[in-house]
C-alpha cells in the first residue's frame, strides 16, 4: 500500500491511534457516526463530506488535526471541549503555526468551507485499483489521502452478540450487548449468515423496510473486528464478512433513496478490502459504487469505478462476474450519451455471459441471470432514448425473472411502463403500472415507487383514456413507503 506523498518531519514514525476519538463514537459504525457529522454540520450551515473512511483515518491517527471546517462540526457536536479533548494534536504543531488560545474560535465561514486548506492530499487518480482510496467528493480533499489501517483494535469491545444471530435484526444492538472475548469461528459464521438473512429478506420485500433494521448487525460486525480474532482464518472471515455487510446495508440504502448513506458504506467495504488484499470484496464494492454514482447522476464516476472493477476481478476467474461490470461501465456510457462506448460495454457483457457459470462465482451474485441481464441493458437504452429497445429488453426481464425475487420483477415492470408510456404507448403502460402496484402490496422500494411516479406524470396527458385514467387514480391512492 502505497504511502502518503506528503512529506513528515517523521517519516518512520507510525500515526498514533486516536482512542479519545473512538471512544466518543461508542456503539454507532463508523457509517452511522459519519452521517452524525454531516447532520451537525448541516446544523451550523458548514458543508463536509465525511464518510467512513474519514473516521477511520480519524481514529488511526492519519488526521492529527481537522480542517477548520470538521473543527467547527466537532466542537458543536461535542460542546465545551477544545481539539485536544478530542485526541488531536495541536493545529501549531501540525502546521508550524502559532496556537490559537483556548478562547479562540475558527476563523468565520468563508465561501465554501469543504475548500479550506487540507492538512494532508494527494493527486490520487480515484478509481486506481493498485494502491489508492476513492476520492467520493472532490471538494474535500482531506479524505483524499491513502487510508492505511481501516479499523482499530483494542481490548475493551463490546458486541451485539444477538444482532448476529440467525434473524439478526434485534431493533437496538445496545440491548443485546456483553463483554466480548476474542472472536471464533462461530461469531464468523453468525456474521455471514447476517449478510445471507439481508439479501434474501431484501429479494424478496425490497429496501425500505430494512435499511435502519440492518444497522445492528452492521454495528455488531465492528464490534467483532475491534475485539481481534482467536486465529487468522477467522480474522480474514470477519474481514471478509464485515464488508460483505457493509455493501449490503448500502445497497438498502441505495435503493430506498438515501445516496449520502449508500456511499459511506461502500466506502467502507472498499476501505475493508484494501486492507485486507480481499480482490474480491473489492470488486464488489467498485461495482455498487459504479451502480450508485450512475443513479446518483454521475456517470463518469461509474465508468470509472466499473473499470476498476473490472480491472480487479480480472484475476478472480468468474465470466459472470465480468459480465456484470461491464454492465455497470454501459451503464455509465449511457449517462453520457456515449451511445458507442455502451454498445461495445454490452457486447462484452453478453460475451462474458455466454461463458456461463462456474466455481469461481461469488455467492452474492445468485441475482444476476438472464433476466438481470435483460433488465440492465433496458436500462442503458432508456438512459439512451430508444424506448422500444428498452421496452423489448424489460419486458423479456420480467418474463424470465425468478418469482423469489419479487423486488426484481416489480423493478422490471416499472421500467418496462416507463417505457411504453415515453414511447407513445399509453394503454400498455397503465397495464404494466397496474401490475406494479399489484407487486407493491408485498414489495417496498422507493426506487421502484420513484419510477412509477415519473410513468404517472408521463401518462398525464393521456388520462381520458379509461385504463391510463384507473391507473392514475390507483397511483395517486396508493400509500407511499415513509
Amino acid at each position: 500500500m502505497a504511502s502518503s506523498t506528503v512529506p513528515s518531519s517523521q517519516p518512520n514514525r507510525p500515526p498514533r491511534p486516536n482512542l479519545v476519538f473512538r471512544q466518543l463514537r461508542g456503539p454507532r459504525s463508523p457509517a452511522e457516526f459519519a452521517a452524525a457529522v454531516r447532520r451537525a454540520a448541516r446544523e451550523i450551515g458548514e458543508r463536509v463530506s465525511c464518510d467512513a473512511r474519514y473516521v477511520h483515518r480519524v481514529e488511526a491517527g492519519e488526521i492529527r488535526c481537522p480542517n477548520y471546517a470538521y473543527e467547527r462540526v466537532f466542537l458543536h457536536m461535542f460542546p465545551g471541549r477544545t481539539l485536544t479533548d478530542l485526541g488531536f494534536a495541536p493545529r501549531s504543531a501540525v502546521r508550524g503555526r502559532r496556537a490559537r488560545d483556548v478562547g479562540d474560535t475558527p476563523p468565520a465561514h468563508t465561501g465554501n468551507p469543504a475548500n479550506a486548506t487540507p492538512e494532508t492530499s494527494v493527486a490520487d487518480e480515484p478509481y486506481d485499483t493498485q494502491d489508492r482510496y476513492d476520492t467520493y467528493d472532490t471538494h474535500d480533499h482531506e479524505e483524499s489521502d491513502v487510508l492505511r489501517r481501516a479499523f482499530m483494535t483494542g481490548g475493551g469491545a463490546t458486541v451485539a452478540a444477538a444482532s448476529l444471530g440467525p434473524l439478526g435484526f434485534a431493533s437496538d444492538a445496545s440491548a443485546a450487548q456483553r463483554a466480548v472475548r476474542r472472536a471464533g469461528a462461530s461469531d464468523a459464521g453468525a456474521l455471514e449468515e447476517a449478510v445471507r438473512r439481508i439479501r434474501l429478506l431484501d429479494d424478496r420485500h425490497g429496501a425500505d423496510g430494512l435499511y435502519r433494521r440492518a444497522a445492528a448487525p452492521l454495528r455488531a460486525a465492528y464490534a467483532l473486528l475491534d475485539a481481534g480474532a482467536t486465529r487468522q482464518r477467522t480474522a480474514d472471515r470477519l474481514y471478509a464478512g464485515a464488508g460483505e455487510l457493509a455493501i449490503s446495508v448500502g445497497w438498502l440504502a441505495h435503493d430506498s433513496g438515501r445516496f449520502d448513506d449508500a456511499r459511506s458504506h461502500y466506502a467502507e467495504a472498499l476501505a475493508t478490502a484494501r486492507v485486507t488484499g480481499d480482490a474480491g470484496l473489492e470488486a464488489h464494492a467498485f461495482c455498487n459504487t459504479a451502480f450508485l454514482a450512475r443513479d446518483a447522476g454521475r456517470p463518469r464516476e461509474a465508468v470509472r469505478a466499473a473499470q476498476a472493477a473490472q480491472r480487479v476481478a480480472r484475476s478472480l476467474g468468474s465470466p459472470r462476474l465480468m459480465s456484470l461490470l461491464a454492465l455497470r461501465e454501459a451503464g455509465g456510457w449511457a449517462g453520457l450519451a456515449d451511445r458507442s462506448g455502451c454498445e461495445q460495454a454490452l457486447a462484452r457483457a453478453q460475451a462474458y455471459f455466454e461463458r456461463g457459470p462456474s466455481e469461481a462465482d461469488p455467492e452474492w451474485m445468485s441475482f444476476y441471470g438472464e433476466a438481470e441481464l435483460e433488465g440492465l441493458e433496458a436500462q442503458c437504452w432508456s438512459t439512451l432514448g430508444d424506448w422500444p429497445r428498452a421496452a423489448r429488453h424489460a419486458r423479456r426481464a420480467a418474463e424470465l425473472q425468478d418469482p423469489h425475487f419479487t423486488r426484481n420483477i416489480a423493478l422490471y415492470t416499472a421500467e418496462l411502463a416507463d417505457d411504453l408510456a415515453r414511447g407513445g404507448l399509453p394503454d400498455e403502460a397503465a397495464q404494466a403500472g397496474m401490475r406494479v402496484l399489484d407487486l407493491l402490496t408485498e414489495v417496498q422500494s422507493s426506487r421502484v415507487q420513484t419510477m412509477l411516479a415519473g410513468t404517472s406524470r408521463v401518462l398525464l396527458p393521456h388520462r381520458r383514456a379509461a385504463g391510463v385514467s384507473a391507473f392514475l387514480d390507483r397511483h395517486a391512492s396508493f400509500p407511499r413507503a415513509v
